[in-house]
């Protein structure tokens, strides 16, 4: 079966092997943020709707999940803000009812938590992943570039209130920006704001993609480590990704053989970094492919005008071209 609403599964530098669901199109979101890795925000709204239709994921995972080894997890994310399907839900109720082996995160930039009817439909999920890159408005709104009508303050009220009413798992992410949200200041505020959260884990992250600005750069781990320190959280992780974490990715990564044909490469690639930007090694993995193989599609495809790349620190990222 082709899919038009899963992708991957791919490999995440926190989920290890992440089956994705995108539940709005590319690309719908509440924010258009700085450095996302998605791309600059076409669909600048908050209303929920359905967006997508709920039948059709469902249908989607169904048959994947019945005929594929299990991921590590069922991760609400993609071509936009997830939470913003009205729908998501039903596809909550649908794997917790079907599949109860199956684990879901959901990472959201926690824009419509403030909702508490949206906050009921998610309660049962396992892990949530939301973002929270400034407390400041000047900050959040330079970063963050929300749409009219969502402040920072209803923002943490709805993490605080989620984490209250759900058991769910949060790893509360922050994306470090140099020379934006990385002075004493911000720092302290986000400090103040963690502490009332209250998540399980605190998660640094910076540039590892080619993101929506070009001007935003990748953090040094000694400037992350500074962070971390300022903080003053045993619950603080930061996320970074190593040779060693791509060679040892999970078996569970298996798709079809490596001899198909090249047509259907060049779908899945194109489905792939869709959602985010790769580098060859990681195609290769994703699609089960010989890395040779993979190189001399993605060098074809790229000169046909097809993919897009960007050199980073990481290697050379490809993306659908636009």
């Amino acid at each position: 079966m082709s899919y038009k609403y899963l992708f991957g599964p791919v490999l995440s530098r926190r989920l290890g092997v992440s089956l994705g669901v995108d539940m709005v199109p590319h690309k719908y979101c509440t924010m258009n943020c700085i450095y996302c890795e998605v791309g600059k925000t076409t669909n600048l709204l908050k209303e929920r709707d359905e967006y997508i239709p709920v039948q059709g994921i469902i249908t989607e995972l169904k048959d994947y999940l019945s005929n594929n080894p299990e991921p590590d997890y069922i991760t609400f994310s993609g071509a936009g803000e997830p939470t913003l399907n009205s729908g998501i839900g039903e596809v909550v109720r649908f794997i917790k009812d079907n599949f109860t082996r199956e684990k879901i995160a959901l990472i959201t930039n926690a824009s419509l938590l403030s909702d508490p009817q949206l906050r009921s439909e998610i309660v049962d999920i396992d892990l949530i992943m939301p973002s929270l890159d400034a407390v400041s408005d000047d900050v959040y709104n330079l970063i963050n570039r929300p749409c009219t009508g969502i402040s920072i303050d209803d923002i943490i009220e709805g993490l605080i209130s989620f984490r209250k009413e759900s058991e769910s798992q949060m790893w509360l992410e922050v994306f470090i920006i140099s020379g934006v949200n990385d002075n004493e200041d911000e720092l302290s505020l986000l400090k103040k704001a963690i502490s009332k959260i209250n998540p399980d884990r605190v998660q640094l992250n910076s540039l590892d993609r080619p993101g929506t600005e070009s001007s935003v750069n990748k953090v040094t781990l000694e400037e992350l480590e500074r962070i971390a320190a300022k903080l003053d959280t045993n619950k603080v992780d930061i996320i970074s990704r190593t040779a060693k974490s791509i060679k040892n990715v999970d078996k569970k990564i298996n798709s079809e053989t490596s001899d198909e044909d090249q047509a259907l490469i060049e779908t899945r690639i194109i489905a792939t970094v869709s959602r985010r930007p790769c580098t060859a090694e990681e195609l290769a993995l994703i699609l089960n492919c010989r890395s040779e193989r993979i190189q001399k599609v993605i060098a074809k495809m790229e000169k046909n005008g097809v993919l897009s790349s960007a050199e980073k620190e990481r290697g050379r990222f490809y993306r659908k071209a636009k």
